[in-house]
Order: structure tokens, then C-alpha cells, then sequence
């Protein structure tokens, strides 16, 4: 199947040459699995409920912290945490629980870190307390959970003051503790941004190189691919280009994937860089290139940050009837439970299915090119959702916002809701 689609795809008329993409490392699942589409929902304690579809969820800024939920040694107020899981798993939504930050009771350094509290940066002082917790919540959410991820933005030093050596340590021990108590969980590494170039390459290699020692007690390697304020999709190319070719360098496993839990556009910085608001059909390209881009490159989950009302710390607002949300739920009906097969040019090409039935998207990362309409399709659709006639053999100019191509019957299908 993935031989023949391949086949089908490179045989397309582009304007540019067309290279089949070889991911650095594991490639996103074939077929697309629900949990490549994953949002952060800070309400979702309280029952805030996304309107979208979306297949896991990543439990960060929602008040279940490790020192919001272990508020003194050995106590704990579970009901924060308990209200997350459950409302996750009624959505269907696989939870991944972010096990960071140390709680100040905890930690070997109170004036390290100030979110979500004192000492949150800080190593804890007691390995035995890490351990202990850790223990605790993969006891209560076995089976209810998906995956743990370690720490949030390690290689900041407002999230963790530590030592890249000393988060493998984490690392290990809580992998092992994990595996021992739900193997069927994924441990999930403490979270890197990109961006921030020095912190980046002053954190990730050195954690890569420990965690080599350690014997890679991970599932999973994360990354935040934030642009800078005034970056699109074409930047966050490169970072994740950048990290496979620190993660070969640095010899991780071919089986370890690859995953974006924090990603949106317009951010603030780095430095100076004003951040900017992103709405209409560039909301709905970004949103839409980026999951098509996973698939290309070989992401297997991203996490949308965030389903929320625009407080003004992201470039795109994704809640109830935002282009964004509209761009997510327009491509997670394009991609979930397909197979697939992309080649990367000046139009890049994803060919989902089998070849009984054409249904390509198309899209430029720069600029725009050109792309015939394959035989047997007969609407198109772009990621706002916005159909029309299409006359196979016909020329048409792609840019950024991604089209897709295919037969009425499909797109009927498409339309329908997606049922987790």
C-alpha cells in the first residue's frame, strides 16, 4: 500500500521538483492515528468542552501540577487532577499528564522558579519525593492514562534550573517506575523549545547525550516549536528539521518518536519581536500546515496551544467557530484513519487512502506553484472549509492555505463528525 501510494503521488505534475520525504526518525503513524491531534484545554477541570475533535490531550496550565496536587508531603488533593482525566477521557481524549514542577515543599532551592509556584525549577531536593509521586500517580490513572511527560520547557531556566544530567536522572527513574506499575504508558521526555537557539542548544544535546546513558527510558522525544512572533509554519519547518538532526547526531533510537506538545504562531519574541495576532484564512492555513507538515516530517502528535478565549499570549485564538478551530476540525476530517504518502517540493503533496480514489492535499510552505487536478476529482476544499467544482486536468496556483482535492462521495464523508 505505502509502496503503490508513494508510486501515485511522485507521479503528479508540480511546478518544482518533487523528493520523497525520508523522516530522520520514526515517521508519524500510517494511517493517521487520533492522537496526532492534540489540544491543551486549561478549563478542562471544570468542564470546558472543545467543539472540535481531538484525540489526546495534554495537561499543562490546568491546575494539576505536581505541587497543585501534592500540597504538602504525602498529601494530596486529587480532585483537580481526577476532574482533567475524566473529562479527557469522556471526550475519548488519551491524557498525557506533565509531571513537573517541584512543589516548594519539595524543592532543594525555593527562589528557582516562580510558576506555578515557588521552587518550581528546582531539583528536588529528595530523589525519594520524585519518586514517590510518581509512584502515586501512575497507581491511581493506570489505564486511564495515555502517556507521562516528564517536565515542561527544561531548557528554560524559569521552568528548570537544574542540570540536563540531572533531568535524565528524573527521567530514568520515573520511566522505570511508570513501566513497572502500566507499561502500556508512554513516558515522554522533558519538553524543549527551539527557538530560543542558545537555551535550546545549551539544554537539548547534553539531556539527548544523558539520556544515551541512561539507555534512552523514553517513548517518545518532545520538542516546542513555537516561531518567533513574525514566523510561520516555514520556520517551524526548520526547527524540526534542526531537532532530527540532533537526534541522529546524538544516535536516538529509530523506534523513539517525535513529538510537538506546546505549538501556535505569533508568540512574542525572541527579544524584541513583536508577537501578532493571526486570524482568517491565515489562522486556518497555519493550523492546518501544521498537522499536514507532522505527517510530511515525521511528527507523530502535536498539541495545539490552546482551546481557550484570546487573552493575548498566542497568535491564533482556536475556540468555538475561530478560523483556527475551523482549520483544526477541517484537517483532522482530511487526515485521521487515512493512510498516507507525501512528497515534499514547491508544491508539497500528501496522498491519503488508497488509489481507487483520488484525495491529495496540496500546499505551499513559500511562496506558490502549480499542480494539475488529478483524473476522478471533482471538488476541492480548503482548510476554512470551503468547497467547490473542480475540473480534473486543469492548472491551478497553490499557496500556503492547503487544498484538498477529491470526489463528492468523499467529501461527503469527510463532512461527517468524527467519532473518537
Amino acid at each position: 500500500m505505502r509502496r503503490a501510494l508513494i508510486a501515485a503521488v511522485a507521479s503528479l505534475t508540480v511546478l518544482g521538483s518533487l523528493a520523497a520525504t525520508v523522516p530522520a526518525q520514526a515517521a508519524a503513524a500510517n494511517p493517521v492515528p487520533a492522537t496526532m491531534f492534540g489540544l491543551h484545554v486549561p478549563g478542562i477541570a471544570d468542564g470546558v468542552t472543545p467543539t472540535v475533535p481531538y484525540g489526546t490531550l495534554r495537561l499543562w496550565d490546568s491546575g494539576v501540577a505536581w505541587g497543585q496536587v501534592e500540597q504538602s508531603n504525602n498529601q494530596f488533593w486529587w480532585n483537580g487532577l481526577d476532574a482533567a482525566v475524566g473529562n479527557g477521557n469522556m471526550a475519548h481524549a488519551n491524557s498525557m499528564i506533565v509531571l513537573g514542577s517541584t512543589p516548594t515543599w519539595a524543592a532543594s532551592n525555593k527562589k528557582q522558579g516562580t510558576y506555578p509556584y515557588k521552587g518550581a525549577a528546582s531539583m528536588p531536593k529528595k530523589m525519594a519525593d520524585w519518586k514517590d509521586w510518581v509512584t502515586a500517580v501512575a497507581t491511581r490513572y493506570k489505564g486511564s492514562v495515555g502517556a507521562y511527560q516528564i517536565w515542561n520547557e527544561a531548557n528554560l531556566t524559569n521552568y528548570w534550573a537544574g542540570t540536563p544530567k540531572q533531568m535524565a536522572d528524573l527521567t530514568k527513574a520515573a520511566y522505570q517506575i511508570i513501566k513497572s506499575i502500566d507499561p502500556s504508558a508512554a513516558v515522554v521526555s522533558a519538553s524543549s523549545t527551539v527557538r530560543l537557539t542558545a537555551r535550546y542548544n545549551s539544554f537539548f544535546p547534553k539531556y539527548l547525550k544523558a539520556l544515551k546513558k541512561q539507555g534512552w527510558p523514553v517513548d517518545a522525544i518532545a520538542i516546542h516549536t513555537y516561531p518567533a512572533g513574525n514566523e510561520g509554519p516555514a520556520a517551524r519547518v526548520k526547527y524540526i528539521q534542526k531537532t532530527q538532526a540532533d537526534m541522529r547526531k546524538a544516535g536516538v533510537p529509530a523506534d523513539r518518536q517525535l513529538w510537538d506538545t506546546e505549538i501556535n504562531y505569533g508568540i512574542v519574541g525572541p527579544g524584541k519581536t513583536p508577537g501578532r495576532s493571526i486570524g482568517g484564512a491565515d489562522a486556518a492555513a497555519y493550523v492546518a500546515q501544521t498537522y499536514l507538515d507532522n505527517i510530511r516530517l515525521g511528527v507523530s502528535r502535536s498539541y495545539w496551544y490552546f482551546w481557550n478565549a484570546a487573552d493575548g499570549r498566542v497568535g491564533i485564538v482556536m475556540n468555538d467557530g475561530t478560523p483556527g478551530a475551523i482549520g483544526f476540525q477541517t484537517v483532522e476530517r482530511w487526515l485521521k484513519d487515512k493512510f498516507y504518502s507525501c512528497v515534499t517540493g514547491a508544491v508539497n503533496l500528501c496522498q491519503l487512502g488508497d488509489n481507487t480514489n483520488p484525495e491529495i492535499v496540496a500546499w505551499a510552505t513559500t511562496g506558490s506553484g502549480t499542480y494539475t487536478v488529478p483524473a476522478g476529482a471533482t471538488v476541492q476544499c480548503n482548510a476554512l472549509n470551503q468547497c467547490g467544482a473542480v475540473v480534473p486536468g486543469t492548472t491551478v496556483t497553490i499557496g500556503s492555505m492547503p487544498t484538498w482535492f477529491g470526489t463528492d462521495a468523499i467529501n461527503a464523508r469527510n463532512q461527517s463528525p468524527s467519532v473518537q
